[in-house]
């Protein structure tokens, strides 16, 4: 066996040809993945090799290649007992690998898909996805990829080799993942940011689910007006936030026909935007004299662990408002907890985050995704997680 706790060699080959000729039953490769292309590197050499090798990457970068050992013909892989005591850098526990990796029922057939962003440690997305695939008895795994910005073309053009076929995509790659696909739907061209890519052939398609997610999840607490007429149009929307999830709400918000405000802490961004999609913007200073009907917070304050803070004064909240908060952990942001006080109707981050892993859901497989039970392992996974 070779550990390599810095890098993961250029002449991994021949590390590994020396190994093999010292007549060993197995051969075992530990290294440090300092770039995601190191994982398919490693993954190459296990399918390549005629003796049986474990080939393992550590570090956040090198988690994939703990969980996709099993389809490259690994022979076995690696687990800590418990996820608070892991022997290497990036290990999982043996519970993530039996019960939200399935490590067991993957094997050369198993469709790949995941979610690419940076950090990477906080997404429940592999946890609501696999438990979907197993659900529904489907050959499929959901991996974590932490991929830095400067490692975004050649994870792009990795990923069919690793045999992935569908990508979530969040921060920070939301935008420039756009400028790698060959072909975008109408509202990733419209809104200039995708959440999903999935793969077919040579084709790299873009989706935006956090978009029509966000839409359905308003109109249902807004309510169909009378006649079916769009509940959304002529409202005033004051959208918090200019990022991804801001991008895709105004523009959702706009096609709606509401009007939009918005305001970013950068306020730099907030006028860009507005400029591109002839709205106002507003100083973040100013933010509560907008006479809104619709709050939208598409920021990160809230969010777990700073449950204390909120982007929106109680003081300034009407019992005739929506109040909408895109963090789903925790679900009950101080945002939620103050309108729900003040008597407005509220959305949660967790109804559009299941709606949008549904919308992927079926973009990967061409089924329909168990929101209920989606649903419920989020709220699960969230309430473990204060203690």
């Amino acid at each position: 066996s070779l550990h390599d706790f810095r890098k993961t060699p250029d002449d991994l080959e021949a590390v590994h040809r020396h190994l093999s000729s010292l007549d060993p039953d197995i051969v075992k490769i530990c290294t440090m993945a300092n770039h995601p292309h190191d994982n398919l590197r490693m993954m190459q050499l296990i399918s390549r090799s005629k003796v049986p090798t474990i080939g393992i990457c550590m570090g956040d970068i090198g988690v994939p290649t703990r969980i996709l050992a099993a389809r490259f013909g690994a022979p076995f892989t690696y687990a800590t007992f418990h996820h608070e005591r892991a022997l290497a850098p990036g290990q999982l526990s043996y519970q993530q690998m039996t019960e939200v990796y399935h490590y067991d029922r993957i094997n050369p057939e198993t469709d790949v898909f995941g979610v690419i962003a940076d950090p990477i440690g906080h997404s429940l997305s592999p946890l609501i996805h696999n438990t979907a695939f197993q659900h529904l008895k489907l050959n499929k795994v959901y991996v974590p990829f932490r991929v830095p910005r400067e490692g975004l073309a050649q994870f792009i053009a990795d990923a069919p080799e690793l045999g992935v076929k569908g990508l979530s995509v969040t921060i920070p790659h939301k935008e420039t993942v756009v400028g790698h696909l060959t072909k975008a739907d109408g509202a990733v061209r419209g809104i200039g940011a995708t959440n999903t890519v999935v793969f077919e052939g040579d084709q790299r398609l873009g989706h935006n689910t956090d978009y029509r997610a966000a839409m359905s999840s308003l109109e249902e607490a807004l309510g169909t007006a009378a006649g079916g007429r769009n509940p959304l149009k002529g409202k005033m929307a004051l959208v918090l936030g200019s990022g991804g999830v801001g991008m895709a709400i105004a523009y959702g918000l706009l096609r709606r026909e509401a009007h939009v405000v918005l305001t970013d802490g950068v306020a730099a961004k907030a006028k860009r935007l507005a400029q591109r999609f002839e709205c106002r913007s507003a100083e973040w200073s100013l933010r509560h004299s907008v006479p809104a009907d619709i709050i939208v917070n598409c920021t990160p304050v809230g969010m777990h662990p700073n449950v204390d803070e909120t982007p929106f004064d109680r003081r300034h909240m009407k019992p005739s408002m929506v109040v909408f908060d895109a963090v789903y952990n925790p679900e009950n942001t101080l945002l939620i907890k103050e309108a729900r006080a003040q008597q407005c109707k509220v959305v949660t981050g967790v109804d559009m985050f299941v709606r949008q892993a549904c919308l992927q859901f079926e973009l990967f497989t061409g089924q329909e995704g168990p929101a209920d039970l989606m649903r419920e392992v989020i709220r699960r996974a969230i309430a473990a997680a204060k203690y």
